[in-house]
């Protein structure tokens, strides 16, 4: 399988299992995957993909080192357990833009320059936007085009970024920190779109909520995590990350607090842990680096996991809110158990996927000098803790039943699969880190279990829990709308497309009237053209006293018999006069 593209067998796959009957859709997205799987497992670092292009240029579709190697595999991952979880799909749409969705990630994580990035970018772009449609509801429309306007915005963005490094003879993917040029900003810009760096993340709280309930599950598991990728590949060392980095956390943790709806809950946290990641590539040291990667990578599990449980939940139940649920370990037990095995990870408790990565990321901000941000993520950590685990675990699943919560059709085997498959893979790496350290792409020594971790984090979890047992009566979120950045740019923004349409429609109706009165005048000149002259027409007998008909009748216009006959006389004399005197 080395010799085959794994983000093209995934695409290959979406293709094959669109054009199949549902019945045997199953087979292609469960071996299609494991296939994409394989062949990113054949590849090793220094492998190449090279295909001729124009001008001399060559197309870098696979040009591999230890970094993009580590992220490709777990994408392929992703897309394996993705596979599963949307067999249950009956829209053929819904799959084909799915497997797109992760072949084109897969493809920009791989890629070595930059015009097969930008056309890998805007596939997952337009792939991912039919996930939020394909659910088919006025909410998930609206969210679309919104997602849609985003995008366009952050890939052409991103475009102009690369048109200038191509036209400068730049033509293979490097690390940017230091150029600040325009094409430093314009690519920072285009990529922090897509990795939802506040105030540019309300896209991904406002789409992922009304994403169909398996699209929910691939956006979560790649979107933020290909911009993570692009972000350690190109700004690594750029001091500006770490306050982006550090806002991001905080800003998410305000929101996760209060929110109500799961999915847009979980898409705060998004915001916040990827927050983690571009903290840590800010930092710049070898432990702060490999800890963002090690983060993005447990990311994309414990993340997708979430989603899947709520994913769950919502396809069997129909209930979106934590307010509305209650009781669900009675009628959920193995999402349950899956919900606080992503939890315990995504929250950093020990020998869960969060703890490992983490913990290397303050560690290097520890020992870059950064003490500040250091606490900074540990208050994120609690933040995390309180609102999933604590929260959404306590209100979802433990607290008293709700009636209304019933279980209106059983969770497709294939969903379980794909919870099993990431619930296994979070103990495996948080049990044995070594398996996800000896693949970092930076050389560091680090023990994660050492007692002072250990310690360090009860004391966190400690901190979380008793606040939320001592004020647990007004821990229970309510049915309100929580305001967002995107406030401030779409309420003028409706008041600038409806000033625009308004000015447009008057424009229209104005030049729609300026026509018509041609339009009348021009049709009654061309009835009757002696108008263009000035000349009215004789009055007949038979017009009486009536008004002068408009159309033309030549009757109306000719000369009495005289006048032609003294001209033509008139001409003849003055001719004969001429010839006379010559």
């Amino acid at each position: 399988m080395s010799n085959f593209h794994p983000g093209l067998i995934l695409i290959l796959t979406g293709f094959i299992a669109a054009v199949l009957p549902q019945k045997y859709r199953k087979f292609p997205l469960a071996i299609g995957p494991i296939l994409a799987l394989a062949a990113m497992l054949g590849l090793q670092p220094g492998s190449m993909m090279v295909v001729p292009f124009i001008n001399g240029y060559e197309l870098h579709f696979i040009n591999l080192d230890k970094m993009n190697w580590l992220f490709g595999f777990v994408f392929c991952v992703m897309a394996v357990m993705g596979g599963f979880y949307i067999m249950h799909s009956e829209s053929w749409l819904e799959v084909l833009a799915g497997m797109v969705y992760a072949g084109g990630i897969v493809g920009v994580t791989l890629c070595g320059d930059w015009m097969t990035m930008i056309f890998f970018w805007e596939l997952t772009a337009a792939s991912s936007l039919f996930l939020i449609w394909c659910n088919n509801t006025p909410a998930s429309r609206k969210a679309g085009f919104r997602y849609l306007m985003v995008h366009m915005t952050g890939g052409n963005l991103l475009l102009a970024g690369i048109f200038l490094k191509v036209s400068g003879g730049e033509f293979l993917i490097t690390n940017l920190t230091g150029t600040c040029d325009a094409a430093y900003w314009l690519i920072m810009l285009g990529v922090g779109i897509n990795a939802a760096v506040v105030p540019l993340h309300a896209w991904i709280t406002d789409a992922y909520p009304e994403a169909t309930v398996a699209g929910s599950v691939f956006m979560g598991g790649f979107t933020t995590k290909m911009a993570a990728y692009c972000m350690i590949r190109l700004f690594s060392g750029s001091e500006i990350m770490i306050y982006l980095g550090v806002f991001m956390a905080l800003y998410a943790s305000c929101f996760v607090i209060i929110e109500n709806d799961m999915r847009r809950l979980l898409s705060f946290h998004i915001v916040g842990q990827i927050g983690f990641i571009v903290a840590g590539l800010g930092v710049g040291n070898a432990l702060a680096v490999d800890g963002a990667v090690a983060h993005a990578f447990t990311n994309v599990l414990f993340k997708s996991l979430l989603f899947m449980c709520v994913g769950a939940i919502i396809y069997t139940t129909g209930i979106r809110k934590i307010n509305q649920l209650g009781g669900v370990y009675k009628k959920l037990p193995l999402v349950t158990l899956f919900f606080f095995i992503a939890a315990f990870s995504i929250s950093g408790v020990p020998f869960f996927t969060g703890f490992i990565s983490k913990s290397l990321i303050m560690t290097g901000a520890a020992e870059a000098g950064y003490l500040w941000l250091e606490m900074c993520l540990k208050i994120a950590s609690i933040a995390t803790f309180l609102s999933i685990t604590l929260k959404m675990g306590y209100f979802i699943f433990f607290h008293e039943d709700n009636d209304n919560v019933v279980v209106k059709r059983p969770v497709p085997t294939s969903m379980y699969i794909a919870m099993g498959i990431a619930s296994f893979l979070c103990v495996l790496y948080g049990v044995f880190p070594d398996l996800l350290y000896s693949r970092l792409p930076l050389e560091f020594e680090y023990h994660v279990f050492t007692v002072d971790h250990f310690t360090a984090y009860i004391q966190l979890l400690c901190v979380a829990v008793i606040p939320f047992m001592m004020y647990l009566s007004h821990m229970k979120p309510h049915s309100q709308l929580s305001l967002d950045f995107d406030w401030f740019y779409r309420k003028p923004f409706v008041s600038l497309v409806m000033g625009i349409s308004s000015l447009v429609c008057a424009t229209r109706a104005a030049l729609g009237e300026a026509c018509l009165v041609f339009y009348n005048a021009f049709n009654s000149l061309m009835a009757n053209p002696m108008q263009f002259l000035n000349m009215e027409p004789h009055r007949l007998e038979s017009d009486g006293d009536g008004p002068v008909p408009e159309g033309y009748t030549p009757e109306r216009y000719r000369s009495a018999i005289g006048e032609p006959m003294i001209i033509t006389m008139t001409a003849l004399l003055v001719a004969i006069a001429i010839i006379a005197l010559k």
